[in-house]
């Protein structure tokens, strides 16, 4: 049966789930295929091509209209929705914030929240900058998220002392009983942060001038 494009990004996206990003190679994905890694060049040139239409397929759906009327529920549902992707496959962020970060990714994610932006009252420019912010808290957040799940699920998080001089867990830091929390209520936290950033912004006479 002939290779189909679809059947490679589906390929791909079983051994990132199964293995992680970093034991995705072409070579074992070919294996899996059952083809030669010549075969996966007919329908992306490279790898960072592939990974490119992975991010895309993870990031289907997010771009969509929002139901919310009012812009900060709206942007709360964006938010929400890109977290909810990316978190649906194993290092999801750690794949999309590659793609974004070599602009190759294709998804109106950050047009949308850009959107969310100008209604909010922003200035395009603003409202521009605002959709990076945004974009890079979801994304950074997810990827501390999904690392953290993956070492705790291996038995590495642990609350050893980090070093010699660190003498009880007490001086590792006192945010310990908040990151054994719900992480989405850290998200969360840090969401409503952004939306009254937005919010003052939007009043304040520079940006309206």
């Amino acid at each position: 049966m002939q290779l189909r494009r679809n059947d490679v990004i589906d390929g791909a996206i079983a051994i990132l789930d199964e293995y992680g990003l970093a034991d995705l190679t072409m070579r074992r994905l070919a294996t899996s295929l059952g083809v030669q890694p010549g075969a996966l060049y007919w329908h992306f040139p490279n790898k960072q091509t592939l990974l490119a239409a992975m991010a895309d397929r993870i990031l289907v759906g997010v771009d969509d209209p929002v139901k919310a009327e009012r812009w900060d529920d709206g942007i709360t549902e964006l938010a929400h929705r890109l977290r909810n992707a990316l978190l649906s496959h194993r290092d999801g962020a750690e794949l999309v914030a590659a793609t974004y970060a070599s602009g190759m990714t294709s998804n109106l994610a950050r047009e949308s929240f850009v959107g969310a932006g100008v209604r909010a009252g922003l200035p395009r420019p603003y409202a521009e900058l605002a959709a990076y912010s945004l974009l890079y808290f979801v994304l950074g957040h997810t990827i501390d998220e999904q690392s953290r799940a993956q070492m705790k699920a291996i038995g590495a998080l642990t609350r050893t002392p980090a070093s010699p001089d660190t003498e009880t867990a007490a001086d590792l830091g006192s945010d310990h009983d908040l990151l054994d929390g719900d992480p989405r209520v850290r998200f969360d936290f840090g969401l409503r942060l952004f939306i009254d950033g937005v919010r003052a912004r939007a009043a304040s006479p520079a940006a309206r001038a």
